[in-house]
């Protein structure tokens, strides 16, 4: 299991600094929620806060409110200091929202981190509890179908070394399938609206870039269950099969997410 005790201050900002993917496809998500001026929106493992901060100023506007929950307090601190009057940043779960009364928010929203949830029937069942009826639900997920490209190069060079064929490592350790995310919605009451595959090019500089992107965005947990001679020949190894995807603008990655909004029924 990825370990939230490996954060520091440093991956905290690096990750505020590198997250702009993560940011510009929540905004597919925000966008599919269609939230309106007053609503409440809850964003659940929120990060810094820049998704939270954005429905804020420019969703839900002052007369809303959006809270977001994250389990890494550094990361809250940075959300903290960027938020507006109507934007609370707080450390939480998302599989205990006791704090908040039921029907609480007009929609819940989850980018990027639905593959980091262990217990997602726990989880979708929070955030039923918590969502007014007609409320809605949006998440992003890694595809178990269509790993991202650093996911499969990882899994090879793994399989190389002898460690076995595993997807991630430290990186987006529960994907889930198309059909898994359609049902697990739906057990926990929801009407599903949409699923779709969304397919992203992403550019780096290099090797570093592509090892500090990950690396923040685990939260220190990118091969991080491997001691460090073992993760230093794994390291440089994946740099040799990155150099396979460079070209003259950087080096050209493709990431593979799912996309569902659903709602709570009327």
């Amino acid at each position: 299991m990825p370990s939230l005790a490996l954060d520091t201050l440093e991956l905290a900002e690096q990750y505020d600094a590198v997250s702009d993917l993560q940011y510009e496809h929540g905004q597919h998500l925000l966008n599919a929620l269609q939230l309106r001026p007053g609503e409440s929106l809850l964003d659940l493992g929120a990060g810094t806060g820049r998704l939270s901060e954005l429905a804020a100023r420019h969703h839900v506007g002052p007369t809303g409110r959006v809270v977001g929950i994250e389990p890494l307090p550094l990361r809250v601190d940075i959300a903290r200091r960027r938020a507006s009057p109507w934007h609370q940043a707080e450390v939480g779960r998302a599989e205990d929202l006791s704090r908040f009364a039921a029907g609480a928010f007009d929609a819940v929203i989850l980018n990027s981190v639905y593959h980091w949830l262990p217990d997602k029937d726990a989880v979708l069942r929070q955030a039923w509890r918590v969502l007014r009826p007609g409320g809605r639900i949006a998440i992003s997920s890694a595809s178990r179908e269509r790993p991202h490209d650093v996911q499969q190069l990882v899994s090879d060079v793994l399989a190389q070394a002898g460690l076995g064929r595993r997807s991630g490592s430290g990186s987006t350790p529960h994907p889930v399938s198309f059909a898994e995310l359609a049902v697990q919605l739906e057990a926990a009451g929801f009407h599903v609206d949409d699923v779709r595959l969304r397919r992203f090019a992403d550019r780096f500089v290099d090797a570093d870039a592509v090892r500090v992107f990950s690396q923040a965005s685990s939260f220190g947990n990118f091969l991080g269950e491997f001691l460090p001679d073992v993760r230093d020949g794994l390291l440089a190894a994946l740099d040799a099969r990155l150099k396979l995807h460079r070209d003259a603008d950087g080096i050209l990655l493709h990431r593979n997410l799912l996309f569902a909004l659903a709602h709570k029924p009327a």
